[in-house]
């Protein structure tokens, strides 16, 4: 970057390879990273003595999961996520025009540099597509707001809590507290838990258009909307409803669907966005972020490039746990017995998992979960003997205790991160660029292929 002057007016310029760098080490940090607020939730669940052995289990297996991927090595999902950003550019800020072109190189190199799943499937017809290898496109969405500075946010998202995204176009009739809280807990149970919970839940009231409730929602779960206004005015500005944020977290906690496998923690924390809308319609968009919840801020200034620090030592959230506690009531199986012998071994020990009725039955139809997949049979009954946090664990009923010391895992290695409180201590400027000027991070190896542009 160099600051250049034109009339009587400084301007920041900005080379592409700035813009590449960020992308690529924001892409490779938050799939390995997560915030230490998202840390410190679910090391939250372990300390409460509501939440139940479910919940406190899949915490638990969630935060080794963090120390794994804190290495660097492998992500913290098997699903790498569609790679989205959104950037916010200055009116003082020059580029070359090619920006959404020097993001997705940045997002291409990190996939291919890291251990990281290519996602994106391109249509060669209707009913034909091919895997393009590289990630990419990746959506990315770019807006002239500002003085001096170039800001993004970046983010991962999964298949998993993509799918969990709605839109329901509801009349005004359901602006009233009792009408909106019971269509909002119907709405909500309908999410389930195939896209990992315990979740941040986003709920979007009002809006001028389907497109600005469902990107009002994904931005909400991704905490970026969290400085908005909490009171509403005849401006028509959006606004954040607290009371209402509150009252429908502590009905997730009611649900007993909890964080997979029945209890408390459904949800970690909700937000809830009013927006003004039109006489006619009422759209109401709700959408979550997952376990894997991957996004950082970034951005450009004078003074270099910039990304939110997230958390490299999530060691220090892990509590001091004997493992042989974890074990519980475990039901053995023989894996080298034929087929019809594991399914009786099974079909003598019925356990269901979940405190509702609508919970399926884990057990009650072993030949069907296990037939599906007899080509890989021994993958999916070592689930029900060693569970991890997608799989069956409703038979484990050992507690966790809460106090805490440094594990040593994956993540020890690290140095602990400084907590946020200044601007020193919540960015860290990114080192690989000679600023004056900038220099090519090198030949472009890969074919050049722009992320998609959503005006």
């Amino acid at each position: 970057m160099r600051v250049e002057t034109y009339g009587d007016r400084q301007f920041l310029s900005v080379d592409s390879s700035a813009l590449r760098l960020l992308a690529k080490q924001a892409l490779i940090d938050i799939n390995h990273l997560l915030r230490p607020g998202h840390l410190a939730q679910l090391a939250k669940i372990l300390d409460d003595p509501e939440a139940t052995s479910n919940d406190k289990f899949v915490a638990y297996d969630l935060l080794k999961n963090a120390n794994i991927a804190a290495g660097g090595v492998l992500p913290m999902c098997q699903d790498t996520g569609t790679a989205i950003v959104m950037g916010k550019k200055g009116r003082l800020v020059l580029t070359d025009g090619h920006d959404e072109d020097a993001l997705a190189d940045g997002i291409r190199d990190a996939y291919f540099e890291k251990n990281l799943r290519y996602s994106q499937l391109a249509p060669l017809s209707m009913f034909e597509e091919k895997n393009t290898r590289n990630n990419l496109p990746a959506e990315i969405n770019l807006y002239s707001e500002g003085e001096d500075a170039y800001k993004f946010l970046f983010v991962a998202k999964g298949g998993g809590s993509a799918n969990k995204t709605f839109l329901f176009q509801a009349t005004p009739s359901l602006l009233t507290h009792d009408r909106m809280v019971a269509f909002l807990k119907e709405k909500i149970l309908t999410l389930g838990t195939a896209a990992c919970p315990p979740y941040h839940l986003a709920i979007v009231i009002g809006g001028t258009s389907a497109e600005m409730v469902m990107k009002t929602v994904k931005l909400a779960s991704s905490r970026y909307l969290d400085a908005l206004p909490t009171k509403g005015s005849e401006s028509g500005h959006a606004f954040r409803d607290l009371e209402m944020e509150a009252e429908i977290h502590k009905l997730t906690q009611q649900l007993g669907v909890g964080a997979q496998f029945g209890g408390k923690y459904f949800c970690h924390d909700v937000r809830v966005i009013r927006l003004p809308r039109h006489g006619a319609s009422l759209p109401i968009g709700l959408g979550v972020s997952c376990s894997a919840d991957r996004q950082a801020l970034g951005k450009i200034t004078k003074d270099g490039v910039f990304l939110e620090t997230l958390e490299r030592n999530p060691a220090r959230f892990m509590p001091d746990v004997d493992e042989a506690t974890l074990g519980g009531s475990v039901v053995a199986v023989d894996l080298s017995k034929p087929m019809k012998e594991i399914l009786a071994t099974l079909s003598k020990n019925p356990r269901t998992f979940g405190a509702r009725r609508n919970h399926a039955r884990l057990f009650q139809k072993p030949s069907s979960l296990l037939c599906r997949t007899r080509q890989n049979a021994r993958r999916l009954c070592l689930r029900f003997l060693w569970p991890h946090h997608r799989g069956a664990h409703g038979f484990l009923c050992g507690s966790i205790p809460s106090r805490r010391r440094f594990y040593g895992d994956a993540g020890e290695r690290q140095s602990v991160c400084p907590s946020a409180g200044s601007l020193r201590q919540t960015w860290r400027i990114l080192s690989g660029l000679n600023r004056w000027p900038c220099r090519a991070l090198g030949s472009r190896l890969h074919q050049k292929s722009r992320g998609a542009r959503i005006s």
